[in-house]
């Protein structure tokens, strides 16, 4: 049977190595840019006056303000410094936290970002923007908030902790599982899925192994950009809709949010003989690929609950009202029933089930 599709590539432009950060800029005159701001986390503030150091003369200073989740005030004081320093474009160093900051300020100034990621979030490859005030957790979607470049360099996530890979690792992974059955997937996107679930699946239990293993983390960041390509090219679904909610409404760790509840909505969503479970299924060489992520989380000691998180048990019921609230794509319908089953599942930390109806 033939099949349609429509599929557009993003124009980003992309370095990937170790030790492209030696040559950040040489990729900044490039661009045309003499006024950059370096954007961080206070935690990587350090990381970010080292990448300054090395703009020399095209940087106007470091701002290390980023926190999770983009709150609009810090979104907003953000981008008054910008234009207080006459900034003609941002460099966020880090994770999505910092990358999250720069494209909110992309979406209101308008100013290119270029993106040196630190973790394997994804974010940078992506149009998608986020922000965060008292009402909860709002999501977009503009090209102008898509890096114009990215910097990958496999040298700076050799020191992220154990933990942090993985679950920066499991947050790229949502991203590609996803794109499996989105309603806009195509043939290209189908094969980065399917490269980038088995780069990360294998990637993840080397790196806990040796968290010193350059193959493993050249792999999880390969697996990385595969994924945040895939999610700029894709619908997001259920999974990206309940974990904004949930992390966005108790602001617990995005990371660690998309690790207690992907293993529950892999087992609702990707149903034998679908399209997603055969791609998914072969990344990770396990016909129950929910459960065989559960299962790999487990025995690395890093399965979580929700509740383990800072969920109350109370934000069940908030989290159901939410997600039926506004529509989005999802390969199978879903109730309110099955939105608690999965909530519920993933705030308990059950092993996955999956869902027949």
């Amino acid at each position: 049977m033939t099949r349609a599709f429509v599929h557009t590539g993003l124009p980003s432009r992309v370095v990937f190595g170790s030790g492209t950060l030696a040559g950040v800029r040489e990729e900044v005159d490039r661009l045309g840019l003499s006024r950059v701001l370096v954007l961080s986390t206070p935690q990587q503030k350090a990381s970010a006056h080292e990448v300054a150091e090395l703009l020399g003369d095209a940087c106007v200073g470091v701002y290390a303000e980023a926190v999770m989740h983009v709150p609009t005030d810090v979104a907003a004081a953000a981008a008054a410094h910008v234009r207080s320093v006459e900034a003609d474009a941002t460099l966020a160093v880090g994770g999505g936290s910092s990358i999250g900051l720069g494209k909110a300020i992309a979406l209101e100034t308008g100013l290119p970002l270029v993106a040196i990621p630190t973790t394997y979030a994804g974010s940078e490859m992506t149009p998608v923007w986020g922000l965060t005030d008292d009402s909860g957790k709002r999501t977009g979607r503009d090209p102008k908030v898509l890096p114009v470049s990215v910097v990958y360099d496999t040298n700076l996530t050799t020191s992220l902790p154990v933990e942090m890979s993985v679950t920066s690792g499991v947050n790229a992974l949502a991203h590609a599982v996803e794109a499996t059955y989105a309603p806009d997937g195509s043939p290209i996107t189908d094969l980065m899925a399917g490269a980038s679930i088995k780069a990360l699946a294998s990637g993840i239990p080397a790196i806990v192994a040796d968290p010193s293993d350059a193959e493993a983390r050249s792999d999880l960041l390969y697996g990385a950009w595969l994924a945040g390509s895939c999610l700029g090219a894709t619908t997001m679904s259920l999974h990206h809709k309940l974990c904004h909610i949930i992390g966005g409404s108790f602001n617990l760790s995005h990371a660690w949010t998309h690790t207690a509840v992907l293993p529950h909505v892999m087992a609702f969503n990707l149903r034998p003989g679908s399209r997603g479970h055969d791609i998914v299924s072969t990344g990770f060489g396990d016909t129950d690929p929910g459960g065989a992520l559960y299962r790999m989380l487990d025995t690395l000691g890093l399965t979580r609950s929700l509740a383990d998180l800072g969920m109350p048990a109370d934000g069940i019921d908030r989290v159901v009202t939410q997600a039926v609230s506004s529509p989005y794509a999802n390969p199978r319908s879903v109730s309110d029933d099955d939105i608690r089953r999965i909530v519920t599942s993933a705030f308990a930390g059950t092993t996955p089930a999956v869902f027949r109806r």
